[in-house]
């Protein structure tokens, strides 16, 4: 399903985690059971594999919710509560706001809805929210990375988000189930494309220089903090465009650097110089395996020398990569 649509979970209903389900939620075996709908997921894929797989993966989709609901079903903390949503159901807007008005109807006090999207060869996020349908407050929100698309990783993923659900809404201890693996990442050195007028008079100084590798410690530790990648060294990076710091104008040649290095992506940051003060910064991940870019982001016209660029560096990441979302 390329063209399935995408769920924007955090924006569906403008609403913060603002209060838990602790009075609703069952202390001891004397409370009710949890009333829960789930819908089903959305699955889209910006991996621009060249196979189209969109059979292969409704199938697993399927089989995916049907566990997910069979191990809710089964726990007796939770009442499922069959959901009356198609799959084109609202996932926003006042349409959104209807449908949790019917799922309190159907006797739901949490409604589940999430989404899976394939990012590249061997990586996949799975999103969900669960909203109580009497407030409309997200209760719970998650994001899990999973790898592989095979029948199996797919099993593995299901049963992680299972147990990750069940426990953040009972309030059961955490799970023991080991966290996905961290992505490997090749993190290659910030570059500089200087479009200024003073480009051919002064060129790069040792100050650029300076700036430039400030800005790719700053987003490598960003990164190497957030938990969800694993660097790996470029050090020992052999390409004559590596070496020449010229990757952004090698038409993507830089995954394959990543791929020698044994990295599942390649991140690739450039410093445009409009002038001596202004400037902007952008950021191109690669699959490593296809070369398809999994996400980019450009921070627009931006004021400051070159000991800013790391701070602008640092902002666009967090808020595009992390946070938000540079995907394509």
């Amino acid at each position: 399903m390329r063209n399935a649509r995408i769920l924007h979970l955090g924006a569906a209903t403008a609403l913060l985690l603002a209060s838990s389900l602790s009075a609703a939620m069952p202390g001891s075996a004397e409370r009710p059971a949890i009333s829960i709908s789930i819908d089903e997921f959305g699955y889209f894929d910006t991996s621009n594999e060249p196979t189209d797989q969109a059979a292969v993966h409704q199938k697993r989709l399927q089989t995916f919710m049907a566990a997910l609901r069979g191990d809710l079903s089964a726990d007796a903390r939770f009442q499922l509560v069959a959901s009356s949503c198609a799959p084109a159901c609202a996932s926003d807007g006042p349409g959104f706001a209807e449908r949790l008005h019917a799922a309190s109807r159907d006797g739901a006090k949490i409604l589940t809805v999430g989404n899976i999207q394939k990012m590249s060869t061997l990586v996949q996020w799975a999103r969900l929210a669960a909203i109580d349908t009497a407030t409309n407050r997200i209760v719970l929100k998650k994001l899990f990375t999973f790898r592989g698309d095979s029948d199996e990783a797919w099993r593995r993923a299901e049963t992680f988000v299972s147990e990750e659900l069940r426990a953040g809404l009972a309030g059961g201890p955490a799970t023991a189930v080991a966290a996905p693996a961290a992505i490997k990442l090749a993190v290659f050195p910030f570059e500089l494309d200087d479009t200024s007028a003073s480009a051919e008079t002064i060129g790069e100084t040792a100050s650029d220089a300076t700036g430039l590798s400030d800005t790719t410690d700053a987003i490598r530790q960003l990164l190497a903090q957030s938990g969800r990648y694993q660097l790996v060294d470029v050090g020992s990076a052999g390409a004559d465009a590596a070496k020449a710091r010229a990757l952004h104008d090698c038409s993507g040649c830089e995954s394959q650097a990543a791929l020698a290095l044994g990295a599942d992506q390649s991140l690739l940051g450039v410093v445009r110089r409009v002038s001596r003060t202004e400037y902007t910064i952008g950021f191109l991940v690669r699959d490593s395996h296809t070369g398809a870019v999994v996400a980019h982001a450009d921070s627009g016209l931006r004021m400051g020398a070159n000991y800013s660029w790391s701070r602008g560096a640092t902002r666009l990441v967090r808020d595009q990569l992390l946070e938000g979302d540079g995907r394509q």
